[in-house]
């Protein structure tokens, strides 16, 4: 039997037919897909650890995640073996060795959140499942201007649904930005040390309604200083956002191996 191992992947998925990121007992799911074509490689049980939890419909461009194995099978030759085995919908992006302590989400420093809204009168049916149509025209000036209010350290209870186990509400926001309307799609992109239970989806809903000019900019700002989840907007739609990437820092400390209970919340 070789040496234990740690392998990191990158993944891209369409979280359409998926019941989100972690293993339930009702309900398909990333995590389980990933640690049964694993499991048929390696020849033994596999728990996978991801950066964080995405919520049912959500997508990845750059899911992180780690495993440890007692296989001798190299990182490449899972990169290949998972890609012929895996569903379409999956992909493996790159398979490396995981650096000394390495742990997919205790080692990370930043996360990148992207939501696209197709902001035009006519829906794009091929495109349903990959972003909120808005039919009404929206003021991307105004959602900017909150945008730029939003960078920098916030408490963001306003913008946390209930459920959260996270019992610190503060996070960093190093950078939001628009971007668009380009043939009416609007990106907006959240780079921050942490989200919050469904946090990105509450501010775009809350964002949203200061588009539409439901919500001044102004009482955006207070809703963001009240730490009061009833006062801001709508959770948007799962379907229109996406975990762009996961940042991390090599010199990590070693970290304890076992599956926890339920996962970091999802944004």
């Amino acid at each position: 039997m070789a040496d234990e191992q740690s392998i990191k992947l990158t993944l891209t998925y369409d979280g359409s037919r998926y019941h989100g990121w972690q293993r339930q007992k009702n309900g398909l799911t990333i995590q389980e897909v990933l640690e049964d074509r694993i499991r048929i490689m390696a020849g033994e049980p596999i728990c996978v650890l991801g950066s964080g939890r995405t919520d049912a419909g959500v997508h990845a461009l750059g899911q992180v995640c780690h495993f440890t194995t007692r296989s001798s099978l190299r990182p490449e030759d899972f990169e290949r073996g998972l890609n012929s085995l895996l569903p379409r919908d999956i992909h493996v992006l790159r398979a490396e060795t995981a650096p000394p302590g390495f742990h997919a989400r205790y080692s990370a420093l930043r996360k990148v959140y992207e939501y696209r809204i197709l902001n035009r009168p006519d829906p794009d049916v091929f495109l349903r499942r990959y972003i909120w149509h808005i039919a009404r025209p929206l003021d991307t000036e105004a959602v900017t201007r909150c945008l730029d209010r939003v960078q920098g350290e916030h408490d963001f209870t306003s913008f946390r649904s209930s459920g959260s186990r996270n019992r610190n509400p503060v996070r960093h926001m190093f950078s939001a930005g628009l971007s668009g309307p380009d043939g009416g799609l609007i990106r907006i992109t959240l780079e921050a040390d942490g989200f919050l239970r469904h946090m990105v989806r509450n501010l775009v809903g809350t964002l949203v309604d200061v588009g539409m000019g439901k919500t001044s900019v102004e009482a955006f700002l207070r809703i963001l200083e009240a730490g009061d989840r009833q006062q801001a907007g709508v959770k948007a739609p799962a379907q229109g956002l996406f975990l762009v990437r996961v940042c991390y820092d090599r010199d990590a400390a070693p970290l304890p191996k076992p599956c926890p209970g339920p996962g970091t919340d999802p944004a």
